[in-house]
């Protein structure tokens, strides 16, 4: 008997531990559950109503079954190949219906006060809504039926794409809110252009006169100013127009003094008239002379200056022959360098000015009936950051044959030399500019069922909003249904009530 008691002690013993950790474990379970049921319920209070939280009955379609006696009521949303409509099925004790011994109405209450009435009509073994059901199906419902003389009445609720946030929580995430208004939207066509130079204000340097290059002042990019010499060359041509006209020079001075002489002689009888004609002629001669030959090295680009100081050079080479530049502007071509022979026709420099460019508008032949000459224009470079406005000042007459598209051309101020030639940009055209009586920002839009939508707020509640869209400028777009004025909605970080939408599970029937 003692072993006995000794045995069963041991036994408790062992026991009790086990008892501990197993009981242990079930509060622990139990307080989990509990826990994981609350954080469910707070996830979750945003999107179903106590109502829906239970699993409500489904009739034979798969909808939502209300019964009071023997007679029930099967409501179903069906929205395949056609916008959500309501179908409903009725029985009596599980058998159908005539639908034409039922009326039905269906009250639909939304936020905002917004309330629908629907009446049905029958359509083979059911009866459907007269009018879509809008999305978010999130709204409270109230059924009201007769049959056979009785009226039956029932409520429930669904939510769907609701979020619940407070102030704080929508403060600490950056959400913004606008009012849905009145905007200005212009409608922009986009094309693809090209940044060019001012073929007006590109001067090509030829030295029209051919030479060997003793010296090379200019590099490409280097800036240069108006008559700026830029190379040196050793021309024997120079040398013979500098010759003759300094040799014009001495014969219009000596036939000045014959001049002056048979005159002084004629007028004191001494010399004939005849001798005085003569010297006076051969004067004019010389000086006609010497004006071809100024004329010669002024077409060089000599100045009258250098003219005057060529009589002093003797002594000094006449062959030099300093090539000067015609404009200001960058140097974006040299094909020169030093001890190099060139012919006179020679295109040895090519000298810019980037104080404004072109830009080449491609026009596609679809647009051209709506692209005119003079419209205004904002060119933009997403690469460099850049942007500027301007004009179209150019439309082609002709549409290639191979791209069937035509050129255009705007012009651009580019004092600071930021637009480069050879840069792709894009190019603008306001096709249309109108006031839209309500717009919302772009970065308000989101996609909820391959639906363009925006969160619309109540309070602490924010419910999605399908849109149907018009008009955009990039930054606003027309709302053309689903959004009156005077709404709010969240126009900044709307990604992030997403995001919580796809956290809390939200249904769709």
């Amino acid at each position: 008997m003692w072993v006995k008691k000794i045995y069963q002690t041991v036994y408790f013993k062992k026991l009790l531990p086990i008892s501990i950790a197993v009981l242990t474990g079930i509060v622990l379970a139990l307080i989990i559950l509990r826990m994981e049921k609350t954080t469910v319920k707070d996830s979750h209070e945003h999107t179903e109503s106590p109502d829906e939280a239970d699993v409500y009955r489904k009739g034979p379609h798969g909808g939502r079954l209300l019964s009071e006696d023997d007679f029930q009521v099967e409501i179903t949303i069906y929205d395949r190949g056609v916008s959500p409509q309501f179908r409903v099925y009725l029985f009596d004790r599980g058998k159908t219906i005539n639908p034409d011994e039922v009326r039905l109405t269906i009250e639909l209450h939304r936020l905002g006060n917004r309330a629908d009435m629907i009446d049905f009509r029958r359509e083979g073994d059911y009866l459907c809504g007269n009018k879509v059901i809008e999305e978010p199906h999130s709204f409270d419902v109230r059924v009201f039926a007769e049959w056979k003389g009785k009226s039956y009445q029932w409520e429930y609720s669904q939510s769907e794409g609701r979020v619940k946030l407070t102030p704080e929580a929508v403060k600490s995430a950056g959400i913004g809110i606008e009012t849905a208004g009145s905007a200005q939207i212009k409608t922009v066509l986009e094309l693809p252009g090209e940044i060019e130079l001012n073929a007006d204000k590109v001067v090509h340097v030829v030295p029209r006169v051919s030479g060997v290059v003793m010296d090379v002042y200019k590099n490409l990019g280097d800036t240069v100013r108006h008559g700026e010499v830029i190379a040196v060359l050793d021309s024997q041509e120079v040398a013979e127009l500098k010759s003759e006209y300094m040799a014009s020079l001495k014969r219009v001075e000596l036939a000045r003094a014959t001049f002056e002489r048979k005159e002084r002689l004629w007028k004191q009888k001494i010399s004939s008239e005849k001798d005085y004609l003569a010297s006076r002629q051969a004067l004019a001669e010389e000086e006609i002379n010497l004006q071809t030959a100024a004329q010669k090295l002024l077409a060089l680009g000599f100045s009258q200056t250098d003219l005057d100081t060529i009589p002093g050079i003797v002594g000094r080479v006449l062959t030099k022959y300093e090539l000067k530049a015609q404009s200001d502007g960058i140097v974006i071509k040299k094909e020169i360098a030093v001890g190099e022979a060139i012919k006179e026709d020679a295109d040895i420099f090519a000298i810019a000015d980037l104080c404004t460019v072109w830009v080449g508008v491609t026009v596609y032949a679809k647009d051209l009936r709506v692209i005119k000459v003079g419209q205004d224009v904002t060119v933009r470079s997403k690469i460099l950051g850049l942007e500027t406005d301007g004009t179209l000042t150019y439309l082609g007459p002709l549409v290639g044959e191979q791209t069937r598209t035509a050129q255009g051309r705007v012009i651009v101020q580019n004092p600071e030399g930021r637009w480069r030639p050879g840069l792709f940009v894009t190019v603008e055209i306001v096709q249309e500019e109108a006031t839209v009586p309500v717009a919302v920002s772009v970065d308000a839009i989101q996609t909820f069922h391959d639906r363009s939508v925006v969160f619309v707020q109540y309070g602490d509640l924010y419910e999605i909003r399908p849109l149907e869209l018009g008009r955009s400028n990039g930054r606003w777009v027309e709302v053309l249904h689903g959004l009156s004025p005077g709404e709010k909605y969240v126009s900044r970080n709307s990604f992030i009530l997403k995001a919580e939408l796809g956290k809390a599970g939200a249904i769709h029937e």
